[in-house]
């Protein structure tokens, strides 16, 4: 199913910020093990960021230097780099952008488009201002809102500091309190990514018929991409509950991760066309039932990933009930066993993404209405990695 593009996104009125409930995106999951690994499907083509030498997967790595580069974010959710090094990061609850620079100043963004993104933003439960993609030519930025009516992807122009008027790209997205979705990537192809919850409505997200509980593939103006498995629609995979992490490795594979509900998150590889089997399963299933199998398990109570990054060594998984960074090795054509560092340290992790000189830019979430508020929160931070050595 196709949703046209609207060319101008009329505001609408956000609605005041709402508490979340508890019983969000995953539950207990007690006495299930920490994690396990299953063998990978092959993805498509792509490249990832260097990160860590590690010539051996089986290596570990340890956290040598944690630096805070910015403070008091507000519910921060999705960021990225534009061309001349400033990080741009959505707060999503207020509907507003903030500019990180390299030495850590923040400055919010104004101008028209940032005016009727608060205007469009209502923000409820999970829903808001979510993820952000910078455009291919480095100009425009998209942006994955919560409205009143549905959940939608809007593009405009950053010019320094304003943010020029926005445009529709994609809307009819299901929205609810809880599984939206909304990080946006481009993939090594050029194409847009967008993934979406199943918004509550778990029988929608195998339904080819629906945008809920799918990975869509778009052109920057919203049509389905070429090369889709329908060409007349933007569905790239199906069957998801809730993914909010995207990424691609040196070999081509792109990862998801996945809430799930009661006993196990995921982390998929993406093959076109894949059925994930939610609702029918979480985790395994243990059999061939003709869906995708997850590469990755945690119990619920060690991961709720959110973000992801792909370096040239690992995939990297921000865990917000878990409180940790997951590192899962990259093999030759598989992945290792997955390694937690910062575990309980900062919090809630949201998203993290490669800096351009390797480390890590992670942003906390303790703010979201889950999490313990630590004086300073949210922040940003900059994490480095070694192997570790003996």
């Amino acid at each position: 199913m196709s949703r046209r593009p609207r060319r101008r996104v009329l505001p609408r009125v956000g609605a005041a910020c709402v508490a979340v409930v508890l019983a969000g995106c995953t539950a207990a999951g007690d006495g299930a093990p920490t994690s396990s690994v299953s063998a990978p499907t092959s993805g498509t083509t792509g490249t990832a960021v260097p990160g860590p030498a590690t010539p051996d997967p089986a290596t570990p790595v340890e956290v040598t230097d944690v630096t805070e580069v910015a403070s008091g974010l507000d519910v921060p959710w999705g960021m990225g780099l534009l061309p001349d090094g400033r990080l741009v990061v959505t707060q999503r609850d207020a509907g507003t952008l903030v500019l990180v620079g390299p030495d850590g100043q923040v400055t919010e963004v104004t101008g028209t488009g940032a005016e009727e993104l608060r205007d469009l933003t209502h923000a409820q439960g999970e829903g808001g201002l979510l993820g952000v993609a910078v455009g291919p030519t480095g100009e425009d930025l998209f942006l994955y809102a919560t409205t009143g009516q549905d959940n939608r992807v809007v593009r405009a122009a950053l010019d320094g500091t304003v943010l020029g008027p926005l445009d529709g790209v994609l809307d009819g997205i299901p929205a609810a309190r809880n599984h939206d979705g909304g990080r946006l990537a481009f993939g090594p192809d050029g194409f847009l990514y967008v993934t979406t919850g199943d918004a509550g409505q778990r029988q929608d997200a195998p339904d080819p018929g629906s945008l809920a509980g799918k990975i869509l593939r778009v052109t920057t103006g919203g049509d389905p991409a070429p090369g889709n498995p329908d060409p007349g629609s933007p569905v790239w995979s199906s069957g998801h509950r809730n993914v909010e992490g995207l990424g691609w490795a040196p070999d081509g594979r792109m990862f998801a991760s996945e809430f799930g509900q009661d006993a196990w998150d995921e982390l998929n590889v993406i093959v076109p066309g894949g059925d994930y089997g939610w609702p029918t399963h979480e985790g395994d299933p243990g059999t061939d039932d003709g869906t995708v199998a997850p590469v990755v398990t945690w119990a619920t109570r060690e991961a709720s990933p959110s973000g992801l990054a792909v370096t040239d060594e690992a995939v990297y998984v921000a865990a917000l009930r878990g409180e940790r960074l997951w590192r899962v090795p990259l093999t030759a054509g598989g992945v290792g066993e997955p390694q937690a560092l910062l575990v309980g340290e900062h919090g809630r992790l949201r998203a993290v993404e490669v800096a351009p000189d390797g480390t890590l830019w992670v942003l906390t979430g303790n703010t979201d209405g889950r999490g313990e508020i630590r004086a300073g929160d949210d922040r940003l931070l900059r994490v480095t990695l070694a192997p570790v050595v003996g």
